[in-house]
C-alpha cells in the first residue's frame, strides 16, 4: 500500500498511544485515584472528571518545575484527601 494514501487519523491514534493519559495516573497514583473517585461521586461525567484530573496533574507538574522539587505523592494530593 502506498503510505501517502494512509488515513491521517491513524497517525493521531498511534501518537496518542505513546503519550501518557490522565487515566494512566489512576492506576499509578492513589491520590489521583481518590481525586477522580471524589469527582465521580459528585456525579461529574467520566470525561469531565478526566479533564479535571489532567488539569490537576498539570498544576502539580507546574509546581514541581517552579520550585525545583521532585514529585511527592503525599504533598501533591494532601489537600484533596
Amino acid at each position: 500500500m502506498n503510505d501517502r494514501f494512509e488515513d491521517p487519523r491513524h497517525d493521531r491514534v498511534r501518537a496518542s498511544r505513546s503519550r501518557p493519559e490522565p487515566a494512566d495516573a489512576l492506576s499509578g497514583s492513589p491520590g489521583a485515584r481518590a481525586y477522580y473517585d471524589a469527582l465521580r461521586d459528585r456525579d461529574i461525567s467520566y470525561n469531565a472528571a478526566l479533564r479535571q484530573l489532567a488539569n490537576r496533574l498539570a498544576g502539580i507538574l507546574h509546581g514541581c518545575l517552579k520550585t525545583h522539587t521532585p514529585y511527592d505523592e503525599t504533598t501533591a494530593w494532601n489537600q484533596h484527601a
